[in-house]
């Protein structure tokens, strides 16, 4: 096995005990720093038009890329050069910085300590750090909802693609993923700023994390075996379901936790003071409760879990059968 792959197995355990290390900047801060920096001045330049903002928005992406795949691949082929155990630390740290497993956990788990201990505007508070819907109005349930779905949707963004590509391509391919997903998350609009700007990343991002967020699914629903939910229903809302969402990747994990806890997700919210239609996701065969934010990262931990194990064993079958 090589440093890469022993580097996301430490990196992985790290981030299981310590999440996010608050008290440095974090590498997706850089990344969105930069994002902004570039936009301002490939605004500047491009004309306001159609295909103005097309070009300008592919030319952001093809910068952030390069730079953010690049830099790293260049400082850690130095570090390995210097000395092997260097660049294992530094590409362990990064891992480190780079999953989420835990941070999702905590931040989620806010919720359910308002929910238990607080008021429901103390809850709607907490959720609101960590969903882009507006929650003012949401009921108990609303907010339960919220927390349940990022735990689901982010097992495959902030964990499992990140694992995917650093078992792929090390470090350097891992940020270049966490390069793609920022873009879209600050650029990827379907508004007036950004409906032209910002396509390429959108277009990217669902292309970066279509087999990410099916793998993502299938793990989920394998995980329920070993944290004692309802694996059958899983199956069978994520293969019914997956599709329930106007992007290609976003309901495959929400599908497979409405079906692992037996409850109802998705359906209709409102985003800066306007309402989207959207599909439900999942039977409701029970009411949701707040103890299903504790379920949910329940199933977060053994699928990230299992999701580790796995690409650690595909990528050692396959450095022993190619000798890479």
């Amino acid at each position: 096995m090589n440093y890469s792959m022993l580097a996301l197995a430490a990196g992985f355990v790290l981030d299981l005990i310590f999440g996010d290390p608050r008290w440095m900047y974090h590498p997706v801060c850089v990344i969105g720093k930069l994002i902004a920096s570039l936009e301002r001045k490939i605004r500047r330049i491009f004309p306001k038009t159609k295909g103005g903002e097309l070009a300008g928005g592919f030319l952001e992406v093809v910068l952030v890329c390069l730079l953010c795949a690049g830099i790293p691949l260049v400082i850690l082929y130095a570090a390995y050069a210097i000395m092997p155990w260097l660049g294992f630390a530094l590409e362990t740290y990064w891992c480190y910085q780079l999953l989420a497993t835990k941070s999702l956990r905590d931040e989620s788990m806010k919720v359910y300590d308002r929910l238990k201990n607080g008021t429901l505007e103390e809850a709607r508070y907490a959720v609101s750090m960590i969903v882009g819907r507006d929650t003012e109005s949401l009921t108990e349930d609303g907010v339960t909802k919220a927390a349940v779905e990022t735990v689901a949707e982010n097992a495959s963004d902030g964990i499992i693609a990140p694992m995917l590509y650093m078992a792929v391509g090390g470090v350097p391919l891992m940020f270049l993923y966490k390069a793609v997903n920022t873009m879209d998350s600050m650029l990827g609009y379907k508004n007036d700023k950004y409906l032209y700007f910002g396509r390429c990343a959108a277009k990217l991002d669902d292309i970066v994390n279509y087999i990410p967020a099916r793998v993502s699914g299938w793990l989920m629903v394998a995980a329920t075996l070993f944290t004692g939910m309802d694996t059958k229903n899983a199956a069978k809302i994520y293969r019914r379901d997956r599709r329930n969402h106007a992007s290609p990747n976003s309901a495959q994990t929400e599908a497979a936790m409405a079906g692992a806890l037996q409850v109802q997700l998705a359906g209709n919210a409102y985003y800066f003071g306007k309402l989207y239609e959207k599909p439900t996701i999942g039977d409701a065969i029970r009411p949701v409760e707040a103890e299903d934010i504790k379920r949910a990262n329940r199933l977060l931990y053994g699928t990230a879990v299992l999701g580790v194990i796995i690409f650690l064993a595909l990528r050692a079958a396959a450095a022993a059968l190619t000798g890479f």
